[in-house]
């Protein structure tokens, strides 16, 4: 087998600090020879170690798995099982050496593996890579980028904040599923997205979005997160998306919507047309958005 140089972790939304880890990784395995690779999980380790605490996700594995290829890097996905979790940081190592070769590991600022690895610095895993006969490499700090921190940027609708620190616009995924027909009987109809389960889904409010339809075209689209407060209907939070100078039918098919801008904050309107009006109104601030940016 080919020697190997590694980094381990979740990597959630391949982040701005995940791409700093895996450059440096590149860079160090390019220097000595070595095949890049990132071991990563099927699953979110806190859904084995602490099930009441797993955040929602920034991107699916399938998504994570390409972002790492276009990185430059081979994804390695490990089941994630209660075993797994009970692992050392040295026994982690002597996996990495005796299943893959390892004979470089590059661990970020913040990077955490075994279960004994919060209490352990860089330089004792430096020290438990010499045992193990793997070098241990400490990749550059991003300040301020976390997933974490995409997570609550998200969820308050900081959009911008969070684009900025995935380098990339925020993805979300899942599948067109009937709605009420609400959008076209007033004129504008939208796709109603089931989220994959158990991905972040955004603050409510209005936003300038691209919808990658089934055919991978990405298309600009008027996107609506919330509780539809001016019809009472009294259904959950609920993702539409308005493709602007589309017709198709999506349902059942699936559909992502890359958040671009937040438009505005959802709002309860005194009537249906005055709700008509500020659907007409987000359309064009939506193609205003797209127009300035294109040009």
């Amino acid at each position: 087998m080919d020697s190997r140089a590694a980094t381990v972790g979740t990597f959630d939304g391949v982040h701005r600090g995940h791409l700093a880890v895996i450059d440096a990784l590149r860079r160090e395995a390019a220097a000595r020879g070595l095949r890049p690779m990132a071991v990563t999980f099927d699953r979110h380790p806190l859904s084995v170690v602490r099930p009441d605490r797993v955040p929602p996700l920034l991107t699916t594995p399938r998504r994570r798995d390409y972002l790492l290829r276009r990185a430059g890097v081979e994804p390695v996905e490990v089941e994630f099982t209660p075993e797994l979790s009970h692992l050392t940081a040295a026994r982690w190592l002597e996996r990495l050496r005796r299943e893959w070769n390892v004979s470089l590991m590059v661990v970020g600022y913040d990077n955490t593996f075994g279960c004994d690895g919060v209490g352990l610095s860089i330089s004792d895993i430096m020290e438990l890579g010499r045992e193990a006969g793997i070098e241990v490499k400490e990749a550059p700090v991003v300040p301020g980028v976390s997933s974490s921190a995409i997570r609550k940027a998200l969820m308050t609708g900081r959009v911008d904040d969070a684009n900025a620190m995935l380098g990339r616009g925020y993805r979300l995924e899942g599948t067109v599923v009937p709605g009420e027909a609400v959008g076209r009987a007033l004129g504008w109809p939208t796709a109603n997205l089931l989220p994959v389960e158990g991905m972040c889904v955004p603050a409510g409010g209005v936003y300038a979005a691209h919808a990658v339809t089934p055919d991978g075209v990405m298309r600009p689209a008027m996107v609506n997160i919330g509780v539809r407060p001016t019809l009472h209907d009294g259904r959950p939070a609920t993702v539409e998306a308005h493709i602007l100078d589309f017709s198709g039918d999506l349902y059942s098919r699936p559909l992502s919507l890359i958040f671009r801008k937040r438009l505005r904050d959802e709002r309860n309107f005194p009537s249906i047309e005055a709700l008509r009006g500020a659907i007409a109104a987000d359309c064009d601030a939506t193609r205003v958005f797209f127009a300035k940016k294109d040009s």
